[in-house]
């Protein structure tokens, strides 16, 4: 049969063959192009992703568990232990199948332990808490069967599965017994011996040495956020790994050599099934005892100087001076340190503690509020052992301690010689017209005197006219910054490089010309010592750089660094850190004005630079005096510098002075001052050497 259609159109079945030609080349297009993806994504899986992949396999069937290492010792320089740690055994047991084994529930739909799993746990808390009831320390407290199934954390509240659960510390040695003999009862069960910390109960620079706290409450310290960072890398040695009960150093020393003291972790390498479940110890390594600190501190220069600051501020509550008690002094601060080597050989920040408060697993509400004012180390930062009675803090003006350097600054800078003479009538004016005014003590006029004479007499005029006054008339507004190069060249104003955490570098309140009313007001309240606050070991630097004649040099609070074969990893030896130069004639007027006579020091066998200080602070509306006084023994040939600090105790000479003296005798008895210690004398010559 013929088809006479329309051009171009075909018999219907010849377009539903067409039709579903094209519907299997889609097919096979659509097959092709999914078969591609595939391939380029096992490509990418294989090539790519592998490596990523495979680490992520291999930390899920294997878990690294730290186990703590026996942390080092703090020694005193006589080598007494000050902070040390004991040994002692802790019971925990790792989660296996035996005790976590689940099956789902038909009813409910959720997991539950297997009645197996159940019977083990039961059998297992039972069998440990008779072994407390029974070998366990009778004083210790009691672990009840509830308290053991709250420690083992079978539902993962507060630890993963494969971590071990710390189930008692302190294990008697019977305890001890009973759980090795019976391990094969106990699976997962394991003794760790591991170490609690100690500190000297007689309280020896505690706030120096510091203390600790666990390692999970310390997000906010760099030192901490440096380590858990590093804890992140990738390939990272497990043993740097931190336990979250891990107890760490939080402040002091124990704080600055944390990584040194700490040693090396030992850990335990897990086999984990997919649910993070311990299956089988692989590996385990032991972990490596932390290395011994030996501080430059002397126990007993240390406490003799604990116990001046204490009695002193006793005195000054019970003895009127000038006829007035200071009720209000109740802090007390001071350094000693070596002019030739930098060692510290006594820092005390008073009144103090007992830092073995913070070995307790909880500090207590009520101990942290007894604690809270004296944790702080108040001879290198504002934070303080306490505040006087009317809240001054530990950083306090220098007072006539500043006047040894004003000088040297009025020399250094030509504004007068060591051959002129000042007529001191008891007053300087300054400002416009002369409208401001500064007195001597007690308006005291001394008349024509030198500039060593200025300094041994504490003539504030002397330092007003001749240093304040004319080193503005000379710079301008750029007075002050002058004034604050030599003051940091000194150890004012700047770190003093100890390397003790929360270290201040002071306030440099010179620098606020508007607070002060003028840049000439600055330097002339500046010039003798009523601006720029700073601490006690500043002011022991600054001592020693005097006697150094312009050498400042660090402060050594370590002397060496043992391991525990006892062999020397680290000494630390003198460092100088700047160094000004004047001129020899200069230094010689400086200290022959160091001669302030201090009633306290009659009948000290030893000529010594000295100078007392008193400054003046606003505190609730009154001017409240703080008793500073610095000086170094011997005059030639230096030993010993010491800074002593007294907030609101009054007249430097009657209040920091004493310690000092205190502080010089305990040294000549160790050490000697000349370099033959009291104690090695024979009994006649000891007799001159107070004990």
């Amino acid at each position: 049969m013929k088809w006479f259609g329309k051009p171009g159109s075909r018999p219907d079945g010849a377009s539903a063959r067409n039709h579903l030609s094209l519907r299997i080349n889609l097919f096979f297009f659509s097959t092709f192009f999914i078969f591609c993806i595939i391939i380029i994504r096992l490509a990418g899986l294989q090539f790519v992703e592998s490596p990523e992949l495979s680490e992520a396999e291999a930390s899920r069937e294997t878990k690294d568990v730290p186990l703590a290492a026996i942390r080092g010792i703090i020694h005193a320089a006589g080598g007494e232990s000050i902070a040390y740690s004991t040994s002692i055994q802790s019971l925990y047991i790792t989660l296996t199948k035996e005790y976590t084994a689940k099956v789902k529930n038909k009813d409910t739909g959720r997991y539950e332990f297997t009645a197996d799993a159940k019977a083990n746990t039961d059998r297992l808390v039972e069998r440990i808490a008779a072994i407390f009831a029974e070998y366990g320390d009778p004083s210790a407290k009691k672990l009840t069967k509830e308290d053991i199934l709250a420690l083992l954390d079978l539902d993962f509240k507060k630890s993963l599965g494969y971590v071990p659960r710390k189930i008692k510390t302190g294990l008697t040695v019977e305890e001890v017994a009973r759980f090795m003999e019976n391990k094969v009862s106990f699976p997962g069960l394991s003794v760790v011996e591991e170490s609690v910390r100690h500190y000297d109960k007689d309280t020896v620079a505690v706030q120096t040495v510091g203390y600790m706290k666990l390692f999970r409450s310390t997000e906010s310290y760099d030192i901490y956020k440096n380590i858990r960072n590093a804890m992140k890398q990738t390939g990272s040695d497990p043993g740097l790994f931190y336990r979250d009960d891990e107890f760490v150093g939080i402040y002091g020393l124990e704080q600055q050599y944390q990584r040194e003291l700490r040693g090396k972790n030992g850990y335990q390498t897990l086999s984990v099934n997919p649910q993070n479940m311990a299956e089988e110890v692989i590996a385990s390594v032991p972990p490596v005892k932390g290395n011994d600190i030996w501080m430059t501190i002397n126990k007993s220069v240390q406490l003799k100087t604990e116990q001046a600051i204490t009695d002193q501020i006793n005195w000054l509550h019970n003895n009127p001076v000038q006829g007035k008690y200071h009720p209000d002094a109740l802090t007390g601060y001071a350094v000693a340190m070596e002019v030739d080597t930098g060692n510290v050989v006594a820092m005390a920040s008073m009144p103090d503690y007992d830092t073995n408060v913070w070995n307790a697993e909880k500090l207590l509400p009520e101990v942290y509020e007894k604690i809270k004012n004296n944790n702080q180390n108040g001879t290198i930062s504002e934070n303080t052992s306490g505040l006087s009675g009317n809240g001054l803090k530990s950083l306090v003006f220098l007072g006539s301690t500043i006047k040894p350097l004003s000088v040297l600054i009025g020399l250094n800078e030509g504004l007068f010689s060591t051959s002129d003479t000042y007529n001191d009538k008891g007053i300087a004016y300054f400002g416009k017209d002369d409208s401001a005014s500064v007195s001597n003590s007690s308006g005291h006029v001394l008349g024509p005197i030198d500039p060593a004479k200025a300094i041994q007499e504490s003539s504030n005029a002397f330092m007003v006219d001749m240093v304040g006054n004319p080193l503005y008339k000379k710079y301008q507004g750029e007075g002050t910054g002058v004034w604050d190069k030599y003051m940091k060249a000194f150890g004012l104003g700047v770190s003093t490089q100890s390397g003790l955490p929360g270290e201040s570098a002071g306030v440099i309140d010179y620098m606020n010309t508007k607070e002060a009313g003028s840049a000439q007001a600055a330097l002339v309240y500046a010039s003798f010592g009523q601006k720029g606050k700073y601490t006690a070991l500043q002011l022991a630097q600054y001592t020693a750089t005097l006697a150094n004649e312009g050498e400042r040099i660090k402060p050594q609070l370590v002397s060496r660094i043992t391991d525990a074969e006892g062999n020397t990893v680290k000494e630390f030896h003198r460092e100088v850190l700047d160094t000004i130069t004047f001129d020899p004639s200069y230094w010689k007027e400086v200290k022959q004005g160091m001669n302030t006579a201090v009633k306290v020091f009659d009948g000290f066998p030893y000529d010594f630079a000295r100078k007392t200080g008193t400054s003046e602070m606003d505190a609730y509306g009154a001017v409240r005096d703080n008793g500073v006084f610095i000086a170094y023994a011997p005059r030639e040939h230096p030993k010993l510098a010491v800074a002593v600090i007294i907030p609101e105790g009054g007249f430097g000479s009657n209040s920091a002075a004493p310690v000092a003296r205190k502080i010089f005798e305990a040294y000549d008895w160790e050490y000697g001052l000349t370099g033959v210690p009291g104690k090695n004398l024979p009994p006649v010559q000891q007799e001159s050497t107070v004990k």
